[in-house]
């Protein structure tokens, strides 16, 4: 299995050649006789909503670099996907949560054009549910506190799918909040 498209075997070496199978063309190694598998990549993030808005920042790594997102990235092979989100948030403002306080929120598939694609499952927590001061640390430029209406002239450009992600998070803090 890789992120990325395969031009090579992982296991050996050989160039991949493709074979159709279960409907669709897949890489395949001829020496090993097997199929280099082409799946998306885990991801997990938190939406974090405080007084002023909803967490957002600003990545400092590609892909996206210089545009906003909710906190989030890859799971590690060992981590449920809770405990996933609550490691990027804290690895990324500084911010600590208990991943059992985590709400799920929804889940995308999505890919930058380059190859790889992600499943991201997005969780959503109360600011007051979190330890620390949020800062920008690894990876990430700047933070801000936004509403979709502070945000858009701001000027600033979310990443991918994340502007579907912080509207449901906004949604979610405004259902919450009369609930």
């Amino acid at each position: 299995m890789t992120t990325y498209p395969a031009s090579f075997c992982p296991d050996c070496g050989t160039e991949l050649g493709e074979r159709r199978l279960d409907g669709r063309e897949r890489r395949y190694c001829e020496a090993c006789e097997r199929v280099v598998w082409h799946n998306p990549a885990p991801c997990a993030g938190v939406g974090v909503v405080g007084e002023e808005g909803v967490l957002l920042v600003q990545r400092d790594v590609p892909p996206g670099r210089g545009e906003w997102s909710i906190p989030g990235g890859h799971l590690e092979a060992d981590e449920p996907a809770p405990v996933a989100a609550a490691r990027e948030l804290d690895e990324e403002t500084g911010l600590r949560v208990d991943p059992d306080a985590l709400e799920l929120l929804d889940c995308f598939h999505t890919s930058n054009g380059d190859g790889k694609y992600v499943v991201s499952v997005g969780y959503v927590v109360h600011a007051h549910r979190c330890d620390g001061t949020a800062t920008a640390r690894d990876e990430v430029r700047a933070i801000g506190w936004f509403t979709p209406e502070s945000f858009a002239p701001y000027e600033g450009v979310l990443h991918g799918d994340h502007t579907g992600r912080f509207r449901a998070v906004w949604d979610w803090f405004r259902r919450d909040a009369t609930a």
